[in-house]
């Protein structure tokens, strides 16, 4: 369990640098705390950890947000064109 109990919980990186067994325990975790209504916010460079664990990605640039995809609008070559500032597009799609 978490030492205290909020409503948000950011995880950076969390799975860097940890084996295949270890990763999966962290998102049974982050499964387990959205359904007990939390809200998570994860930052992460792992294209298949965003696509598997996110219902949204907000992509930075810069440090500058240059687009919001919903799961739906998950592509691998617009998160890199977004990523690396060919494109920005600051439009929620939903």
């Amino acid at each position: 369990t978490l030492a205290a109990n909020t409503d948000i919980v950011i995880f950076d990186e969390p799975t860097r640098g940890i084996d295949v067994n270890a990763k999966q325990e962290i998102y049974i975790l982050i499964k387990a705390l959205v359904s007990e209504g939390k809200s998570i916010i994860m930052i992460t460079s792992d294209m298949e950890e965003l696509f598997g664990m996110a219902d949204r990605a907000v992509i930075l640039c810069e440090g500058r947000q240059v687009g919001i995809l919903d799961r739906a609008s998950f592509d691998q070559t617009r998160v890199l064109e977004l990523a690396s500032g060919m494109k920005s597009d600051v439009t929620l799609r939903v």
